[in-house]
């Protein structure tokens, strides 16, 4: 057995207010969202994992995906979304290929359908086919 252990591993990422992002993920998106002791939000995923969310004064938001949620029907979760307000149009960019809900539609040997949605920090989420 060694010393490095990943049975309890969790990811975790920065936003500038705790608070919106305690809206957005428990109500926007229906997560298990609650405070924790070190006054962080902690999500807990249906697969018994767990996400850290944490208040950062310099928050710079991930310019990459830093969650992404496979679902049974891109089509539909882009409209549940857009039903909350949630933007799913954020690539305007000709090279991701997205159609006015922005969707990128799969090809074979280019990924799944996909689309990408920031939270109120400015943070880059996707929905994709899964």
């Amino acid at each position: 057995m060694t010393a490095f252990q990943t049975t309890h591993a969790f990811s975790g990422f920065s936003v500038d207010s705790i608070d919106a992002a305690r809206s957005f993920y428990g109500e926007t998106l229906g997560m298990d969202v609650s405070d924790n002791a070190m006054g962080f939000l902690q999500i807990a995923l249906s697969d018994g994992g767990t996400i850290f969310i944490y208040s950062k004064p310099d928050h710079t938001p991930a310019s990459y995906t830093i969650l992404n949620f496979p679902v049974d029907d891109v089509e539909a979760a882009v409209d549940e979304l857009n039903a909350k307000g949630v933007v799913t149009k954020i690539y305007s960019d000709p090279d991701m290929g997205t159609d006015e809900k922005g969707i990128s539609h799969g090809e074979p040997d280019k990924g799944p359908d996909i689309a990408w949605f920031k939270d109120p920090a400015g943070n880059v989420l996707a929905v994709l086919a899964g």
